[in-house]
């Protein structure tokens, strides 16, 4: 298998290149269990974020990252759900279609969780910024609970997201044209 190695906050990582179509590869980048990755993109993304309040991923890939940047920054974070739990009370929900994924999803956020980021800053992170549709997804479901977008960070941009000035990046991952 094809393979793409780059380095990330001076860490090298080899990415296996997976088939996204006929004409494009992408390189699978994933903070699961790489916790010594996760430590440091988090520690590098927080000097990078502006001021916020809460920090908020969808499910499930970007969770370590915001796991570890709330444990660093000592502000809570919340995870947009693939799917409605028992828990949730009068969710609030938005679809989304991500580049990585087959089918659109809906990402769901507890109302008790949406009514706590009314008025809040809210930083947005995820592992991969590709197309933006999870991120829009995210910012809908943060707007509609009365939030503000106080930045959007993420460990790579990939493809054209890498020359976005919205967002704030680690390190630009290439899109592989066959």
């Amino acid at each position: 298998m094809d393979c793409y190695t780059m380095q990330i906050c001076g860490l090298t990582r080899t990415l296996k290149r997976c088939p996204l179509n006929e004409k494009v590869d992408i390189a699978a980048f994933i903070l699961f269990g790489d916790a010594e990755l996760t430590v440091k993109a988090a520690e590098e993304l927080l000097k990078k974020s502006p001021d916020f309040d809460v920090i908020m991923t969808a499910e499930a890939k970007g969770i370590p990252l915001a796991y570890e940047m709330s444990r660093q920054s000592g502000k809570r974070y919340y995870v947009a759900r693939k799917a409605t739990k028992l828990y949730m009370r009068d969710p609030i929900a938005v679809e989304v279609k991500s580049i990585t994924t087959a089918r659109v999803q809906t990402l769901y956020l507890d109302r008790d969780e949406a009514d706590s980021l009314c008025g809040k800053r809210v930083l947005i992170v995820d592992d991969v910024i590709s197309t933006g549709e999870s991120l829009n997804a995210i910012e809908a479901l943060v707007k509609e609970a009365g939030g503000l977008i106080a930045g959007r960070a993420t460990v790579l941009a990939e493809g054209d997201a890498a020359n976005r000035d919205d967002i704030l990046f680690l390190e630009p991952l290439p899109l592989f044209f066959k």
